[in-house]
């Protein structure tokens, strides 16, 4: 949660919408769809902050029963004496600007997240503004046990749906074209992604666009794949599906291939496999996101790849980090690449190495840590073979 202000003429300020501004709903923990603001004062007893939660005055008495606020306010209560905007955010952040006046602030610390309509109305009643880049983040970075088990339980759901999707391709036959066979159709990325959606759907879990990308769409790391798959193609499979009731994320691959398994493809994976393990030991307090990085570079460039995007000297090679953050948002700090940061125990990561190339596709295997007092706990039981027959 954000501290305590340094002083009783400074207010912390979080403000956005608690659905989408996931810093914001990790301070208060109430999700809501329209905009709110967290007010964080020193209280006139025993300096202790005081936290004032502003939102919608029809969202009130929930805010009351769940939300992590000392006092809930609605904007009516704090509009100034010109009155309130009639647009919803607008008014919002004019109760924030006079709920600061009135706490005697003239000073407020501000997030990376802060909307500028917010800016505006502080400014407004002249209002320094000071920004602190780890507000929102550095609380966000050391998980509790609690959301530990959150995102135990994401990883197990995703693992399950990867089972699937990776099985689906493995057990489905080729016909006289090379194309996978499912239920009487060309097995496609698009029907792969959809099984995958409503899988996740009936266990409790929202799913962003899935990667299913067979052949030299895996060669592009991101590509979402589209189309037939074929026997011998490497197929990447990356989900990372959402908890509609915890709100923490999983995110795992695996890449799979139906059939014979090119001597190339079986390569990259060997060095995949590899650089994951050298990732893992590398990751522990007091290391930084680079040394995890440099673990995996140094593996992967022993295998005679490279990393950065293709050349035509080096063809396959691994272009990204070696992972990243992840928590309520799939992507937060820190990230494991160059002048990646210190890690600290709790720090929830995903260790996801892999290799591209144009022609021949992508090798990519992911899993996600958690790092302890000693190194790191994989929350992954999932095989990582190529071979899901």
């Amino acid at each position: 949660m954000p501290t305590t202000p340094p002083d009783p003429h400074t207010a912390i300020v979080m403000a956005g919408t608690p659905s989408t501004n996931k810093s914001l709903y990790h301070a208060v923990r109430f999700n809501v769809h329209d905009p709110a603001a967290l007010v964080i004062t020193t209280g006139s007893v025993g300096n202790q902050p005081h936290r004032l939660l502003i939102l919608r005055d029809i969202e009130m008495d929930r805010a009351r029963k769940q939300a992590s606020a000392d006092q809930v306010a609605c904007p009516k209560d704090l509009a100034p004496e010109e009155g309130l905007s009639g647009d919803r955010e607008t008014a919002t952040a004019q109760a924030v600007a006079q709920a600061i006046v009135c706490a005697g602030c003239t000073r407020v610390i501000a997030d990376r997240t802060l909307p500028l309509i917010y800016v505006d109305e502080l400014r407004k009643q002249d209002i320094a503004i000071e920004y602190d880049p780890g507000l929102g983040v550095a609380d966000r970075r050391a998980k509790t046990e609690e959301e530990i088990a959150y995102l135990r339980q994401a990883q197990h759901a995703t693992e399950r749906a990867i089972e699937m999707a990776c099985t689906m391709v493995a057990k489905a036959t080729a016909d006289k074209r090379g194309v996978l066979q499912h239920g009487g159709d060309d097995l496609t990325a698009e029907a792969i992604r959809l099984a995958i959606d409503i899988f996740l759907l009936t266990h409790g879990y929202t799913n962003p666009r899935s990667i299913v990308a067979a052949g030299s769409q895996g060669g592009d790391c991101h590509h979402l794949g589209e189309g037939p798959i074929h026997t011998g193609q490497p197929v990447i499979i990356d989900i990372f599906p959402q908890n509609q009731h915890t709100k923490y994320n999983g995110d795992c691959t695996r890449t799979v291939v139906h059939g014979d398994i090119p001597d190339d493809i079986k390569r990259m994976h060997a060095a995949v496999l590899e650089a994951k393990s050298a990732a893992e030991q590398a990751t522990q307090p007091g290391a930084t996101g680079e040394d995890v990085h440099r673990a995996t570079m140094q593996i992967i460039e022993q295998h005679g790849y490279a990393m950065g995007f293709p050349t035509e000297e080096h063809p396959t090679t691994m272009p990204h980090g070696t992972g990243h953050g992840i928590g309520l948002d799939v992507h937060e700090p820190p990230l494991l690449d160059l002048k990646g940061p210190g890690l600290v125990v709790g720090d929830a990561l995903t260790i996801e190495p892999g290799l591209y190339n144009q022609q021949l596709g992508g090798v990519r295997v992911e899993d996600m840590v958690i790092v302890t007092e000693d190194g790191c706990e994989n929350l992954n039981l999932l095989q990582q073979t190529l071979d899901w027959s």
